[in-house]
């Protein structure tokens, strides 16, 4: 209930603000180019502020009859108020170094007047000002919540800048940019809120001290000249807001110099400072939260705000688009729940599961079957029930979706009536360590049930993958003697928005001549491509049907090699296995950086089965600063290495990889998996990560659940540690299907 909590309260502050921040927002943008356009005026003197007042007075007296007052803005203009030789009076800026005129005082203009005013009242004076100020708050509160919301997504402040995992445009820009304008719009509100504050006098005021000058007393001599004065010769320009002159050469009239945090009184005479008056606190964060809300005085954080203000608009578009596409996935049923036979059980934060339980709905309802489709939280006891399926994402530390909290305690307190069979699925992304794990905590819940029969383990499918799911789908409709069938596209997410080039087959080896029905294809881009080892490359046998990812070697030559295992009926691997040399197919390039060999490593562990040594193969062609590697692979006999033999071969004797470790599961008598030879190895294993190497692993998905069981093992028998604490300090990659 708490995500949930945090996410309601987020889009309530949000609708309840949504005009006046969006209001805010473009007149924050337009005035955001005034402290740009204010200093590409000209009237801005590099080195001014690094000049003394002595000097700069010294020049004004030289020049003009009668000087009024010095004012240095927040852009470092000087300005002065003077009387010129020829009695003409005039307000302008000058170069401190000559005292010459650099121009007129720069006047709003009236696009920047109107958006002052509206961004300020809204046009209503006082009542505008106060809905202004408390818009700025709820900014604040906005913030506040969203911070908390993405430390629960990203698991915990540690990984609070660490990748985010794109389920969508809006979700992954919502965060992304969030993220990086994060401090600007906290300071934007913030300030905000401290000027209304202020404006209606709602903090507390300090007493301004008021000078005390014991005129009886004024020193007349001895009399020196203003650039003489140790006050006028010690202050900087950059520290100066303002310096009054006196009216008339009497003792009693003086100087008043207003600096950054102080005001001086100041003979005329002989130099000596008469008062000092600091100011009070309040009157410096006034002074600090206007430069830091308006951008005054420095062009960089007036783009900064600019920007930030541009994207608070994408995140109102973002954040409402999001909360729509929740609300479209309403769950329609066309039978009553206790008609139902199969049920099927939902957890989704995002929505995006839901989509794949309705197309399962959809062909139990076309194959005839009733079935009913809720919320994980909406269980409660089905009199019919034979049949449960449960579809669930995890969210943050492992920690269940809003929609499915509360689960546990219903089931535990309503067991259903009948025995039946169950199916658990789950949703996540594996650069998660907690992937999928609610998923396994209800199967652990369900198999306790003595009126439940599982069908098949926990089925886990990343990435919200199409062909893993269409696995699960053929598994769990022939457990259920069920004929039902998914389209090859996937309707859920639509067609690939991937850039498709054409790639030319330069050498391939036969299927049929490798003992594991495997062959390796050479393929070059029919232009200049960027892509990496580890990358995977999209291939599309034909035009109706979907896109099969395969893990890709970059070669010495810029050249994509795979290596892909032909099944009996398999559209993509016969379609493959088919082509022959010079003959052209379509692909696109997916990257996948988390899964590239690292720059810097103190040790890297390899570990793969079959096909899914090919992108080591170019990693390790590309280990010029001669990283140490260990490679074990895991493979039916010796003649399976045959295939790989010239690469690694190549490799040891190039001394870019250090060890080839394989494991032959059908070597005569004996049985050796790759798990067998990591425990073998626990101890270069444990020393690897704790000395922040990197483990890679790629291969299928049942080699990996081996494989990070034992690892698993082997940080806490000898690390003390999990292996979630390596993954997520990016040292445990891997890249299964």
């Amino acid at each position: 209930m708490i995500i949930s909590l945090w996410r309601y309260s987020h889009l309530a502050l949000a609708v309840s603000s949504f005009i006046f921040i969006l209001i805010a927002s473009v007149t924050g943008i337009i005035l955001s180019f005034e402290p740009i356009t204010n200093n590409l005026s000209g009237n801005y003197v590099a080195g001014a502020g690094e000049l003394s007042l002595a000097e700069t007075v010294t020049q004004l007296k030289s020049k003009y009859d009668e000087i009024f007052s010095l004012e240095v803005d927040a852009n470092g203009f000087v300005a002065v108020s003077v009387i010129d030789q020829e009695g003409n009076m005039g307000d302008f800026y000058i170069d401190p170094f000559t005292g010459e005129k650099t121009g007129d005082l720069i006047e709003q203009a009236p696009l920047y007047e109107f958006a002052t005013s509206l961004h300020r009242s809204l046009f209503l004076k006082g009542i505008g000002r106060f809905f202004v100020g408390l818009s700025s708050f709820l900014l604040l509160l906005i913030s506040i919540t969203g911070i908390i919301l993405v430390i629960k997504r990203q698991q915990g402040i540690r990984h609070f800048f660490s990748k985010i995992i794109k389920e969508n445009f809006y979700q992954y820009y919502h965060v992304y940019l969030g993220r990086l304008a994060l401090i600007p719009i906290v300071i934007i509100s913030l300030t905000g809120t401290y000027l209304s504050l202020q404006r209606f006098e709602l903090i507390p005021q300090e007493e301004t001290s008021s000078h005390v000058i014991d005129f009886e007393s004024l020193s007349e001599t001895p009399a020196i000249g203003h650039q003489e004065f140790p006050v006028f010769k010690n202050v900087k320009l950059a520290e100066v807001r303002a310096l009054e002159f006196p009216f008339s050469p009497d003792v009693e009239d003086y100087y008043t110099l207003k600096l950054k945090n102080k005001e001086l009184v100041i003979n005329q005479l002989t130099g000596e400072i008469l008062s000092e008056v600091k100011y009070p606190l309040v009157t410096l964060l006034s002074d600090l939260s206007m430069v830091l809300h308006t951008g005054q005085g420095n062009i960089w954080w007036a783009i900064v705000l600019g920007i930030s203000s541009c994207s608070i608009l994408f995140f109102i578009y973002s954040g409402f688009s999001l909360t729509l596409k929740r609300k479209q996935s309403r769950i329609k049923n066309s039978f009553k729940k206790d008609d139902c036979e199969y049920i099927i059980l939902v957890g989704s934060e995002t929505g995006n599961t839901l989509h794949f339980a309705v197309e399962l709905q959809k062909k139990l309802i076309h194959a005839g079957k009733k079935v009913y489709l809720t919320e994980l939280n909406r269980y409660s006891v089905f009199k019919k029930m034979k049949h449960l399926v449960v579809m669930t994402s995890t969210y943050g530390l492992g920690e269940p979706p809003a929609n499915a909290k509360k689960f546990v305690d219903l089931y535990r307190k309503e067991n259903p009536l009948q025995k039946y069979t169950y199916s658990v699925v789950g949703f996540g992304s594996r650069a998660y360590p907690d992937y999928c794990k609610f998923a396994y905590d209800i199967d652990e819940v369900l198999i306790k049930d003595s009126k439940s029969t599982r069908l098949f383990e926990t089925f886990t499918i990343n990435n919200r993958s199409w062909e893993a799911y269409i696995q699960w789908f053929k598994m769990w409709s022939a457990h259920l003697e069920l004929s039902l069938e998914l389209p090859a596209k996937n309707p859920v997410i639509g067609s690939s928005n991937m850039k498709k080039n054409q790639f030319k087959v330069i050498q391939k080896t036969e299927a049929c001549h490798s003992p594991d029905d495997t062959f390796l294809i050479k393929l070059s881009a029919n232009k200049k491509i960027r892509y990496n080892s580890g990358d995977l490359l999209a291939v599309y046998p034909s035009p109706e049907a979907a896109e099969r990812l395969y893990s890709m070697s970059v070669t010495a030559t810029d050249q994509i090699l795979l290596s892909v295992k032909r099944h009996q009926k398999g559209l993509c691997s016969n379609f493959l296995n088919d082509l022959k040399d010079g003959e052209v197919l379509e692909g696109s390039i997916v990257k996948n950086q988390d899964f590239y060999f690292p720059k810097k490593a103190n040790r890297v562990i390899l570990i793969s089965t079959g096909t899914g040594i090919a992108p080591f193969l170019g990693m390790l062609e590309q280990n010029h600063h001669k990283i140490e590697t260990h490679l074990y692979w895991g493979a039916r006999n010796e003649a399976s290495y045959k295939l790989y033999r010239d690469y690694v071969e190549a490799s040891l004797k190039n001394n870019y990889l250090n060890r080839f470790e394989p494991a032959y599961s059908r070597n005569g008598g004996s049985k050796t998996y790759v798990q067998d030879l990591i425990e073998k190895d626990s101890q270069i294993i444990a020393q690897t990560l704790r000395e922040k190497g990197v483990i890679m692993i790629c291969g299928s998905i049942a080699m990996q659940k081996g494989v990070t069981e034992s690892l698993e093992k082997i940080c806490k028998t000898h690390n003390k540690k999990p292996l979630s604490y390596y993954q997520n300090k990016k040292q445990l990659r891997m890249d299964c299907y």
